[in-house]
C-alpha cells in the first residue's frame, strides 16, 4: 500500500479546474482530508498492533503495549479515573477505541493536534518513529503549516529548516541538546509560547557548543568564537555573524536581561528563525570539527 499518490498525477476534477491543483497552508485549521489522513497514520503506526484475545485468551506484547497507551490517555490526557476505561474492542460504541477516535474527529482542530503530539510521548520509540515520518508525510501533502520535529508539533514547513533542527538534535552532547528541546518546547506550546526564552534556549545551545569546541567550560559566546576562530580555522566573518546575532539576544529590549519598559517582545517568526539559526550553527561547528580532525571529549 502506497502512502501517498504520485505528486505528478492529478485528477479529472483538478485537471478540470473544478478542484485546486494545491490547497491553501492550513494554519490554525484542518480540514477532513488531513484530519482523516492524520487518524490513518495513527491507526498503522499504533491501534493496529492491537487484536483481540485468541480462543485461548492469549495477548502479546504489542496487545499489552497498545492497551497501556489506552491507560496513559485515560489518565494523563483525559484525565479521568482509570476505573472507567472501557475495554478496547473496535466497532462498539462505548469502547476506549471509538471515544478515543470521536475525541479526535469531533474536537477543534488543535484538539486533533494535542492528541497526536500526546501520543508521540506515549507510544514505543519505534512506533513513534513510523508515527512521526507518516504523519510529517501526510502533513506536507495536506499543506499544513505543522511538521513534527522529536516529538512535539512545530509551525514549519521548510524541510531545510526542519532538517536543520531534527540535525543538531541528534546530537550527543546533553548540554547542547537539553537547551535545543527546550526551546523546541517553548517555541511549540499552543497554549502558552515563550519566545523571549525560546530565543534564550536557543543560543545558550550555540554557547554549549563553543564552550565544547574551545575546551574552554567557562568561556563566553564571544570568547568561544574567537578561540575557534583562532584555532579551528573560523572565518571571521562567519564567527561577526553570529557575534551579530548574540548582540541582538543581548541588547533587544531583555531577551537575555531583566525586563524594562522597552523590553521587545519577539514574535514567532523571529524565535524560530534563531532556532533554525543557531541549529544550522551547531550542526556547522560539529562539522569543521570532524574536518579538522578536532578531538571532542564527550561531555
Amino acid at each position: 500500500m502506497r502512502l501517498s499518490p504520485d505528486k505528478h498525477m492529478s485528477l479529472f476534477s483538478q485537471r478540470k479546474g473544478i478542484r485546486p491543483l494545491e490547497k491553501l497552508i492550513q494554519r490554525e485549521s484542518m480540514d477532513d482530508d488531513l484530519k482523516n489522513r492524520l487518524w490513518s497514520a495513527i491507526q498503522m503506526a499504533v491501534w493496529d498492533h492491537w487484536h483481540p484475545p485468541d480462543s485461548m485468551g492469549y495477548r502479546s506484547e504489542d496487545d499489552r503495549k497498545v492497551e497501556s497507551v489506552v491507560r496513559s490517555v485515560w489518565l494523563n490526557y483525559f484525565k479521568l479515573p482509570t476505573d472507567t476505561i472501557p475495554a478496547f474492542n473496535y466497532g462498539n460504541p462505548q469502547s476506549a477505541y471509538e471515544i478515543i477516535r470521536t475525541h479526535f474527529f469531533d474536537g477543534p482542530w488543535w484538539q486533533s493536534y494535542d492528541l497526536l503530539e500526546f501520543l508521540l510521548k506515549e507510544i514505543d520509540g519505534r512506533w513513534a518513529e513510523g508515527l512521526k515520518v507518516i504523519s510529517n508525510i501526510f502533513l506536507e501533502e495536506e499543506n499544513a503549516a505543522y511538521r513534527i520535529v522529536d516529538d512535539k508539533i512545530l509551525e514549519i514547513t521548510d524541510s531545510t529548516e526542519l532538517g536543520a533542527i531534527e540535525e543538531a538534535l541528534e546530537t550527543k552532547f546533553r548540554s547542547v541538546s537539553e537547551h535545543l528541546k527546550q526551546s523546541l518546547t517553548l517555541l511549540s506550546d499552543r497554549q502558552n509560547p515563550d519566545y523571549r526564552n525560546a530565543i534564550k534556549e536557543a543560543i545558550s545551545a550555540v554557547e554549549a557548543a563553543c564552550r565544547i569546541i574551545s575546551g574552554n567550560d567557562k568561556a563566553t559566546l564571544g570568547d568561544a568564537l574567537k578561540q575557534i576562530e583562532a584555532k579551528h580555522q573560523l572565518h571571521p566573518a562567519l564567527k561577526g555573524a553570529f557575534n551579530q546575532l548574540y548582540g541582538y539576544t543581548s541588547d533587544a529590549g531583555g531577551l537575555r536581561h531583566s525586563l524594562t519598559e522597552n523590553s521587545v517582545n519577539p514574535a514567532y517568526s523571529e524565535a524560530k528563525f534563531m532556532l533554525v539559526a543557531c541549529s544550522s550553527f551547531i550542526n556547522f561547528l560539529w562539522t569543521k570539527a570532524a574536518e579538522l580532525k578536532i578531538s571532542i571529549k564527550k561531555t
